[in-house]
């Protein structure tokens, strides 16, 4: 039988050799605290985190905490998100979940999932990465480059985002989770990206799959 034949197998070993290459996770979005990583989270959304590390010392000096946000016209704000993605409905959305942060939440960033996807612009992955890298609570927030990973892996069908994160979550230990899911964003953005790996090129890839021929078919989040 194939060292890595069955999924747990492929697993351990992925976890093992992305905690070699990646010893520090440190969260690629630059933020100060809860509500800053909420913010940055909401404008990451069909925007990369490059872009939005350029756009928020800007709106940050003029907004930092939900009061000051609550307080800046959806123009203003708008003008200084506008190149990211969805930049108008992204304004909307980080004002109105400003107000209810200072009417629900006494100006806190809720510590719960329930609470924190009642808020406008917030789904379930920016939820997740909230409670993961603001409060320690183990998620696995999936994105396209762990959705992608994951397939191309055989750790999931990956048939849908949620189906990702079900399979995820069953093959890796819970404590692992925080730092896994962003060990995962790194190695698919510096070794297995979409263009420049085909499923047999990385060396995970490489080392899961020593047979491989042709290329492995993903599906987008």
């Amino acid at each position: 039988m194939h060292a890595f034949a069955t999924p747990a197998a492929r697993a351990a070993f992925v976890d093992c050799c992305l905690a070699e290459l990646y010893p520090q996770t440190p969260v690629p979005l630059a933020h100060r605290d809860a509500f800053t990583l909420l913010v940055a989270v909401v404008l990451s959304a069909q925007c990369t985190d490059a872009r939005v590390n350029l756009v928020t010392p800007a709106l940050f000096t003029r907004a930092d905490t939900p009061e000051s946000m609550a307080s800046v016209p959806v123009a203003e704000i708008l003008g200084l998100i506008r190149t990211c993605g969805l930049a108008p409905t992204k304004a909307k959305n980080l004002a109105a979940l400003s107000r209810l942060l200072v009417e629900r939440h006494g100006g806190a960033v809720p510590r719960t999932f329930a609470e924190l996807e009642a808020l406008p612009g917030v789904g379930h992955k920016t939820a997740s990465v909230v409670m993961a890298q603001a409060f320690g609570v183990p998620a696995f927030p999936v994105d396209t480059h762990i959705h992608r990973l994951a397939q191309r892996w055989g750790l999931s069908s990956g048939r849908s985002v949620k189906q990702t994160e079900t399979d995820l979550k069953k093959l890796f230990p819970r404590e692992h989770w925080n730092a896994l899911h962003l060990r995962i964003i790194y190695y698919g953005r510096e070794h297995c990206t979409a263009r420049g790996c085909d499923g047999t090129g990385c060396e995970i890839c490489r080392i899961l799959y020593p047979g491989r021929k042709r290329a492995k078919q993903t599906m987008k989040a």
